[in-house]
């Protein structure tokens, strides 16, 4: 078995912002990354100190997202890159990891 390091993203947004739908065209289309998923949360607060939250009553629209992917170290830092152009500081977050081969 062989090892191959990559670094992990994790971008945190929510729904309201509506980033979502062009950042995964980004990261698809134009990078090909290796692996992204995107997480619907629950709930969530920010540096705001606001709660989105979803309840059986109402169906916020207001939800925490993630979106998450990995690729090689040198490819994810160049788009990371990229990711600070479009996206608040302190939203994205990233560490090193192995993939099995």
């Amino acid at each position: 078995m062989s090892a191959s390091d990559v670094l992990i993203v994790r971008i945190y947004l929510h729904e309201a912002k509506s980033q979502m739908n062009d950042l995964l065209a980004y990261l698809h289309d134009d990078e090909k990354v290796r692996g992204v998923t995107v997480f619907r949360g629950i709930t969530g607060f920010g540096m705001s100190g606001e709660y989105h939250s979803s309840k059986l009553i109402d169906m916020s629209l207001d939800l925490p997202i993630v979106i998450e992917f990995f690729d090689e170290v040198d490819k994810a830092k160049t788009i990371i890159k990229e990711l600070n152009k479009r996206i608040k500081p302190g939203h994205i977050v990233y560490w090193s990891a192995t993939i099995n081969m």
